[in-house]
């Protein structure tokens, strides 16, 4: 069985109709309550000031005390009754009794509604609500004084209830017209305003609305880029989980100033102009990134930029891992040349007769290749390590550059898989390294030195070129910083990115007579904790 779900125009109509009458309907209420209070309070009023004049008047009093004319005064009294609009004025003696009514038959009996009391003995103007002889009625009561004071009558003014509700509907029928104006104008509004926000929302119902929201936010985090968004005032509106990681903020960026989010930042510069954008590259907090900027516009109008961007240096120590590989290929290559040279020299020896000469040149070959191989497949036990010095040695020999290992070098741990490319990234580019530094010097040596006895593998890269200057040193770990011609600087860039993806420092020191010292420490222990790192990432 399915379900029609209302369009939002109907519903926005229904509940803004729903809550405008309830509006009224409370506002209608109010008024009545206080508007009928409020009539019953100045007919009241009116009613006791009426009866105060009453109780002044010397032919009254005289009536009471039995020294004036009483018909007199009762004329007097209907006149008075006509020109307030009371319903009726009735005069009591000291016992109650009736000296004037409207209806004459009422006179000389005792006046009803149990409310004299307050005036009769304790001498008290007032106005109350009793039921007299005519009907329910709102009165004003004051005693009346003789010349001494003395308590000898009382005065009781009164409008009925039925005058008073129609006071009051006078008022109410002018008011009722006001509401239902107010009320057709509500209606209009809300339809209004329903379609308006049909039109911003492109048509699209709530629920429609809801979905889209849920299934942006899953793909939002399921890209395996980091997303951060701005809007025209520079302000974030989106902010991925990888964004976060990599850019190390929180939710709490949302809403604020890029510049305040990402001070001195490439990125926030970029975010805050309208004319920036395509393909860039920065380092951010020593991880590599390529960021991708795009406008967003509205109505043609500037309304923001995105920026996505990946952390290359994973995928760039993997690109790297697959060009050491390339240049184990070249540098094996170069080596089936050079041994092949070496064996036509050897049969020329040979073939001219020195025996002793082509003895001593296998000796000497023979003796250096055994002992390097002996110390790389004996004593070093991890294979990326093996490959990595298998392919130095080889492109030292192309170079002519003297590539030795200390005979005392031991690796027995071997690294997880995960921590491979890492590895090739930062011994890799050390070597390399040290072999453009020895480039050109008469006699050019690259020493290697590795142990992980401890809890750390500890690789020790000592050359004999011209050293790095102190001026250099503080910088030379930054991306375009270099003591090389022609070269961008990326080498020890990556190095240092590498080294904190494993935990791992590098440190720098003079190495004698000449040339540089480069030690490396990488923990062992923290290997593990990188992947799971890794795993929580993908």
């Amino acid at each position: 069985m399915t379900t029609t779900k209302r369009t939002l125009e109907k519903k926005f109509r229904r509940y803004v109709t729903a809550l405008i009458a309830l509006i009224m309907l409370l506002i209608t209420f109010v008024y009545i309550y206080l508007e009928r209070e409020q009539a019953r309070n100045l007919i009241g009023e009116q009613a006791l000031t009426t009866a105060l004049t009453v109780a002044e008047i010397p032919e009254v009093k005289q009536a009471l005390i039995g020294t004036g004319d009483v018909d007199k005064v009762r004329e007097m009294i209907d006149q008075i009754q006509r020109n307030a609009g009371a319903e009726y004025i009735v005069i009591g003696d000291g016992d109650g009794v009736r000296l004037t009514h409207p209806n004459r038959e009422q006179i000389g009996q005792e006046m009803v509604g149990g409310d004299n009391d307050d005036a009769l003995l304790y001498g008290r103007s007032y106005t109350s609500l009793a039921q007299g002889s005519l009907g329910e009625a709102v009165r004003g009561k004051t005693p009346i004084r003789a010349e001494d004071g003395s308590i000898i009558g009382v005065v009781s003014v009164g409008y009925m209830i039925e005058y008073i509700n129609a006071t009051f509907l006078k008022g109410f029928t002018v008011f009722a017209s006001a509401i239902l104006v107010i009320f057709l104008i509500g209606m209009v509004g809300s339809n209004a305003l329903a379609r308006s926000i049909r039109r911003d929302t492109f048509g699209l119902e709530p629920y429609q609305i809801a979905r889209l929201y849920k299934e942006r936010h899953a793909v939002i985090e399921a890209v395996s880029e980091g997303l951060l968004a701005t809007d025209q005032d520079g302000r974030v509106t989106l902010l991925n989980a990888l964004a976060k990681e990599v850019l190390q903020i929180d939710e709490q960026a949302i809403g604020q100033k890029i510049d305040q989010v990402l001070p001195d930042s490439e990125i926030a510069a970029v975010l805050q102009t309208e004319e920036a954008t395509g393909q860039n590259e920065v380092i951010v907090n020593e991880d590599r990134l390529i960021i991708y900027y795009q406008i967003i516009s509205e109505d043609g109008h500037y309304a923001g930029k995105v920026a996505r961007f990946q952390n290359r240096t994973e995928l760039q120590e993997l690109v790297n891992a697959l060009s050491e590989i390339q240049q184990y290929s070249k540098d094996l290559r170069a080596q089936t040349h050079e041994y092949t040279n070496k064996l036509y020299a050897i049969s020329g020896y040979l073939q001219l007769g020195y025996y002793d000469e082509a003895i001593d040149f296998i000796e000497e070959e023979t003796g250096t290749q055994s002992r390097d191989d002996r110390i790389v497949f004996e004593q070093i036990q991890d294979p990326t390590i093996q490959a990595i010095l298998i392919g130095k040695r080889s492109k030292a020999s192309e170079k002519k550059i003297s590539f030795t290992l200390d005979p005392a070098s031991t690796v027995e741990w071997q690294w997880p898989a995960e921590a491979a490319a890492p590895l090739v990234t930062i011994i890799g580019n050390v070597v390399d390294n040290a072999f453009d530094a020895v480039i050109g010097r008469d006699k050019p040596t690259v020493e290697v030195f590795l142990t992980d006895l401890g809890k750390e593998l500890i690789v020790e890269v000592a050359d004999n070129g011209s050293g790095i200057a102190e001026s250099i040193q503080a910088q030379l770990f930054e991306q375009g910083t270099t003591t090389k011609s022609g070269q961008r600087g990326y080498g020890l860039a990556l190095v240092k990115a590498a080294l904190k993806e494993l935990n791992g420092t590098l440190e720098i020191e003079h190495n004698q007579p000449s040339g540089t010292i480069m030690s490396l420490y990488i923990p062992k222990e923290q290997v593990g904790e990188r992947s799971e790192r890794n795993d929580s990432r993908r």
